[in-house]
């Protein structure tokens, strides 16, 4: 095995060691090697006092846990409801295999979390959510030190309970606890741009792509935060680039048509929106780009379409279509019900490029209040 460290910057290489080992164990081989490694960088990697070991392999040793867990992440990566009900079953066998693998436990919850914030509603939202919750204080009671269980509490807070600064909390414990985790950046820099603060969470999300660079999902997470201050051409970047990685995955081609419409650009808008996996984000993206051609019997329709078909999980995107209908008193209709129905899209309120012409409006603020966010100046 041959180890190197890599000057991020200009990508020369600082140091490197080859460690020839025989193979008969491979927690044991990691550990022989990571002792190795720390012993010849101690300067470099100490990230701090306050810092604690991390670790992915289960407590009790078994392969077969660690190899389940490596699975679910495949599954989660992929981000589409299929796939993340398919990472926890996988989490949850992990948990079976090894009941005190804190890990699988942190990664069993984020991964109910997303599924409660993104691909269902009603009752179903609330009892992944009530399992999310269930899965991160285990994790927690299990490894209080470890940083992937605060990442899931902050994930918990964050969308089932809108509870923005217990997530920050979360979040700046995760990364004391591990300072160069770029999961742990990721997702605050998710947090922060709910907050609206965008430039930081744009930091954090490029730093955590340095460390991952193949990570799909953080791409498309990327390009919407530069979608949000206008930024097009680099935005389109990033989501062309997390197409690249994951042709398959949902929201990418929703995000394109935002740009799009930003642009002026109406054809390209509904070329795009087409573009985009049937269901309620092509529903979204349809009714979003009608709305700047010319044909208004088509926008209506589109907008009655996706109101027929989902209002109870899209009640934040339908605020968004009358904000670009300049319908003012029915995009704060729609966000009362996005507040009522836990919608996940008021995370993205303070960078909405639709609903944030209505910033000055008293009721922008009066709804930021109810859900706890700042107030724009």
């Amino acid at each position: 095995m041959s180890t190197e460290l890599i000057d991020a910057a200009d990508g020369s290489t600082k140091w490197s060691e080859v460690y020839d080992r025989p193979y008969k164990d491979l927690f044991a081989l990691q550990d022989e090697i990571t002792h190795a490694v720390v012993v010849a960088l101690r300067t470099k990697l100490l990230p701090g006092e306050h810092a604690a070991a991390q670790t992915d392999r289960p407590p009790g040793g078994s392969l077969e846990a660690y190899n389940t867990l490596l699975q679910g992440r495949f599954y989660y990566s992929r981000h589409t409801e299929a796939d993340f009900r398919k990472a926890i079953q996988y989490y949850a066998q992990a948990t079976e295999l090894d009941p005190r693998y804190a890990l699988a436990w942190s990664e069993l919850a984020r991964a109910w979390t997303i599924l409660g914030a993104f691909y269902v509603m009603g009752e179903p939202a609330h009892e992944a959510y009530v399992k999310a919750r269930a899965a991160a204080d285990r994790a927690l009671a299990l490894s209080p030190n470890l940083a992937a269980a605060h990442v899931a509490r902050a994930e918990v807070l964050e969308y089932a309970d809108f509870d923005w600064r217990g997530a920050e909390a979360e979040f700046r414990r995760a990364l004391a606890l591990a300072p160069n985790d770029a999961e742990a950046k990721f997702y605050f820099g998710v947090q922060l741009a709910a907050i609206g603060e965008l430039e930081r969470a744009i930091d954090l999300t490029r730093q955590a792509l340095t460390t991952d660079p193949l990570r799909s999902d953080w791409n498309a997470w990327l390009g919407t935060y530069l979608s949000g201050l206008g930024r097009l051409d680099e935005a389109e970047q990033a989501i062309r680039r997390s197409m690249e990685l994951q042709p398959g995955a949902g929201i990418n081609h929703y995000d394109l048509t935002i740009i799009e419409i930003q642009r002026g650009h109406a054809q390209a808008a509904l070329a795009t929106a087409q573009q985009e996996t049937p269901g309620t984000w092509q529903d979204s993206a349809l009714a979003l780009a009608r709305q700047i051609g010319s044909d208004r019997s088509a926008a209506d329709a589109a907008l009655r379409t996706l109101i027929e078909n989902d209002a109870g999980s899209s009640a934040f995107e339908i605020a968004q279509v009358y904000a670009l209908r300049n319908d003012a008193d029915a995009t704060f209709a729609w966000l009362d019900r996005a507040l009522s129905n836990r919608d996940a899209g008021i995370a993205s309120l303070l960078y909405d490029p639709f609903i944030l012409r209505y910033k000055d409006d008293p009721r922008f603020a009066e709804f930021c209040r109810k859900v706890g966010l700042p107030v724009p100046k």
